[in-house]
Formats: structure tokens, C-alpha cells, sequence
């Protein structure tokens, strides 16, 4: 297809006609007989052009420029007039008018017209797409802090799956922030403004489960005085998460799947179906499939909760994140308690680095808000690692503070570090550095 048109025209005749001219030259026409239903087909999300008839009943083709205008001043709208009104052409141009065609005119004329119509419209549609990936980098990267390599990944990873409406399903050890990584998957997809309902399955007693995911009636149970909506139906039209999912009853587990095959439930204690539509994000610790051969899970389940998967990395596989996340969290304890944040001295980070951190982000956070109390020093239990392996975090580390302070500027990290260019080049990609993370959006090389 060359692209989508929208023809309005009170005329069934010239409706058909324009259509079926556009149609033989590969566009995606939809025709309609007034600017009311046009209104209704067209919103800025709308990657075509309309071409409306200026004379309508009703609202007539200048007021329904006005009306999409106001909604997307980069529409294209073409304006087609029998009555050869040049006022009416001049002020429709002024008004915003991509272009403006008499009656009668050639299917040439149309064409021409519509062509250059579609690739404008088609640029537009493309920058501010690029516009908007640009905006959510930097959202995200505010969101899930971390330059190196693995985070880099999976921020991309998140982007990608966001716009999409697969369930997923989050792997990582306790700590690692499942959780966040699921609210950026819901705030940066077409669901933000829906619901995000989370729910730790690991949490919930067993004989409650069936209530709290699919809600209950009046009398449905002894205690039960009250109608109550249940988790599932809280998350209609948004994301449903679901951590430790390991932990589901099998009995839950078989109900669940029902959902999400057929798009309904009933409350317990009703009979009335009520549709849902949702997108479930599940996270577990275990590898799933081990729950399922060890008959504690369901295959069909897990296959249905398992389009997609993420796999998080802990922090001692991202140990060149470890200083700038613990600056940040040790900066927000600061402003909590309202305190001076207290320096990080050379022999602190050393341990910083050293350590292990079965706890994951988790831990960091909470060794971040000791050393903000000046309660201990960071990572008072460090577990021994090699000279080899502490110098070579420290050096990635080196390299981070240089060029995130020089926003990516290879020469004066070269300068900074007193580095030649090849060795530059070679530690950085030894430690999975890319001097693109560190430029600032929209700016020229210096190179």
C-alpha cells in the first residue's frame, strides 16, 4: 500500500470515483458521505491525508479543516471546491489547508496532489515516532540506572516489548528488581494510563487465592458481606503482575489459564462472565521449567505466561554499575533524612566493588542508606576476589567517570585518562563500553 487516504464528500458519485482512482494506484482509501463520521475515523495517531469537499451539509469541509487541525496542526488535508471560489481557496491555504483542487479535476491532478501529501505525512508520523523512542531512552534510563553493557541491554529489550501486548515473563534472583522492570514495561506501553496491579503470589494464603484474583459476591463465603473485585478484573485494560508465580496453587494455576485463553471470569459465587482484557507480566526466582517437570506447574500455564522473557542481571555481573548506583541511593537517604551525603573514600569503593552482593540492588540500596546515616561502612562482609578481578572493576569504573564527564568526547577522555586512542578503544570494549550511551541526545561528533 502507498499509503492511507480518507475521502469525505456528501456525493456518493465523487466518493466512488476518488476512491476508486486512489485504490488503482495502491492507496488504502476509506470513504465517508460527512465531516461527523470523518471525525470519528481521524485522531493524531492517523497516518493519513483526507481530502474533503469544501461544500457539505452540516459541518462543511472548512469547519472539519479547523476541527482536525486543532487536534494535529501537521494533518494534510485537501480541499476540493466545484464552485471555483478563489476567496475560499486563498483562505483555506491560510488556514492550514495542504492543498486545494477544482472541480472538475483530472485523476493526475489528484494523485500528484495525494503523493506528496502521503510522504509528508509519512515523514512527520517518522520523527515524532523518533522523537518519542528518544523521550522513553531517557525516561527509562532514569528508571533503571546502569551504563554498562547488560543494563544497556535490557533497557532495549524493555523498549521493544513495551508497544507490544505479549505476556512476559521476568527471570532474576531476589533483588534484582523484577518489579521495576515491570512497571517500566507497563509506563512506557499503550496500557500507562490503565491499571498496573501487582500481586506477590509467595504472600497470599492458599484459601484466599481464588477471592483476591477473581474477586467475590455478597454471601459468597462464610465472612464474605460484601461484593469484592478481584486483582484480575482491577486490571482490566491494563498489566497484571504477577510475582513468584512459582508460588500459584495448582488449583489457581488451571483457573488463570482459563482467563487468559478465554478473556473472562466469574466471581466467586456468580454464574455472569465478565470480559477482561490484560496483559499479564509474571516474575520468578526458580527456572520455571524445572517447577514444571517437577509436576508443581503447569505447561500449558507456563507456555501462555512465557511469550517473551526477560532475564535480569544480578549485580556482580554489572559491577561498573555498582558506584553510580550506590551514589544515587546514597544521595536520596541523604535528602530522606535530611543530612549531607557523606563522601565515598577510595578504600570504601574498593569494597564496594569486592563484594558480591547476593542481595542485589536490593542490598546496595540498603548499604547506600547505612552509609548516608553514617550507621557502618558499605559492604562490611566482603568476600574475597581477586587483585586481578578488583582492578580490572576499578578500571571500568575509571573509564565510566571519564566518559560520562566528558559526555562521550573521545578526545578529551583521551586527554583526561592520558590514554593513546587504541588503548582507549581497547579497554572500552574489554568492558562493554560504547561512547554513544554517553552523548548527549541530538549532538554532532567530535569526531
Amino acid at each position: 500500500m502507498s499509503g492511507q487516504v480518507l475521502v469525505v464528500d456528501d456525493e456518493a458519485a465523487i466518493r466512488d470515483a476518488v476512491q476508486q482512482w486512489l485504490e488503482l494506484s495502491g492507496f488504502e482509501v476509506t470513504a465517508c458521505a460527512s465531516a461527523a463520521q470523518a471525525l470519528n475515523l481521524v485522531d493524531r495517531e492517523f497516518s493519513g491525508v483526507v481530502i474533503t469537499d469544501v461544500r457539505m451539509p452540516g459541518t462543511d469541509g472548512l469547519q472539519l479543516l479547523d476541527k482536525l487541525l486543532a487536534q494535529d496542526a501537521d494533518q494534510p488535508v485537501i480541499m476540493v471546491t466545484g464552485h471555483g471560489d478563489v476567496p475560499m481557496a486563498v483562505e483555506a491555504m491560510r488556514n492550514g489547508a495542504y492543498d486545494f483542487i477544482e472541480k472538475p479535476f483530472t485523476p493526475e491532478r489528484l494523485l500528484d496532489s495525494v503523493r506528496r501529501a502521503v510522504d509528508k505525512r509519512r515523514l512527520v508520523c517518522e520523527n515524532r515516532e523518533l522523537r518519542q523512542q528518544s523521550a522513553f531512552k531517557n525516561r527509562i534510563e532514569s528508571q533503571l540506572l546502569g551504563l554498562s553493557k547488560p543494563m544497556v541491554n535490557l533497557r532495549r529489550q524493555i523498549l521493544e516489548l513495551a508497544g507490544t501486548s505479549v505476556n512476559i515473563l521476568i527471570r532474576g534472583d531476589t533483588g534484582s528488581g523484577k518489579e521495576r522492570v515491570a512497571r517500566c514495561l507497563h509506563d512506557f506501553s499503550p496500557r500507562a494510563d490503565k491499571p498496573f496491579v501487582a500481586l506477590n503470589c509467595a504472600a497470599i494464603p492458599e484459601h484466599l487465592f481464588e477471592s483476591e484474583l477473581f474477586g467475590h459476591e455478597s454471601g459468597a463465603f462464610t465472612g464474605a458481606q460484601g461484593k469484592r473485585i478481584g486483582r484480575i478484573e482491577h486490571a482490566h485494560g491494563g498489566t497484571l503482575f504477577l510475582d513468584e508465580i512459582e508460588s500459584l496453587p495448582l488449583a489457581q494455576q488451571v483457573k488463570l489459564l482459563r482467563v487468559l485463553q478465554e478473556k473472562s471470569l466469574e466471581r466467586l459465587g456468580s454464574n455472569r462472565s465478565i470480559q477482561v482484557d490484560l496483559r499479564v507480566i509474571s516474575a520468578v526466582k526458580p527456572d520455571l521449567l524445572d517447577e514444571v517437570k517437577a509436576g508443581r506447574f503447569r505447561e500449558d500455564l507456563y507456555y501462555r505466561l512465557n511469550v517473551a522473557d526477560l532475564q535480569l542481571p544480578p549485580l556482580r555481573e554489572r559491577r561498573e554499575d555498582i558506584p553510580l548506583l550506590f551514589e544515587h541511593f546514597v544521595q536520596a537517604a541523604a535528602v530522606r533524612h535530611e543530612r549531607a551525603a557523606p563522601a565515598l573514600a577510595s578504600s570504601e569503593l574498593a569494597r564496594l566493588l569486592g563484594h558480591d552482593w547476593p542481595g542485589n540492588v536490593r542490598e546496595l540500596i540498603n548499604a547506600a542508606e547505612r552509609h548516608a546515616l553514617g550507621l557502618s561502612a558499605p559492604a562490611e562482609h566482603v568476600e574475597s576476589s581477586s587483585l586481578a578481578e578488583q582492578m580490572e572493576a576499578f578500571e571500568a569504573q575509571c573509564l565510566h567517570n571519564a566518559l560520562l564527564s566528558c559526555q562521550g568526547n573521545i578526545n578529551q577522555v583521551m586527554e583526561m585518562l592520558r590514554l593513546p586512542r587504541r588503548t582507549l578503544n581497547e579497554k572500552m570494549q574489554r568492558h562493554g563500553l560504547q561512547r554513544s550511551t554517553y552523548r548527549p541526545v541530538g549532538s554532532v561528533d567530535d569526531e
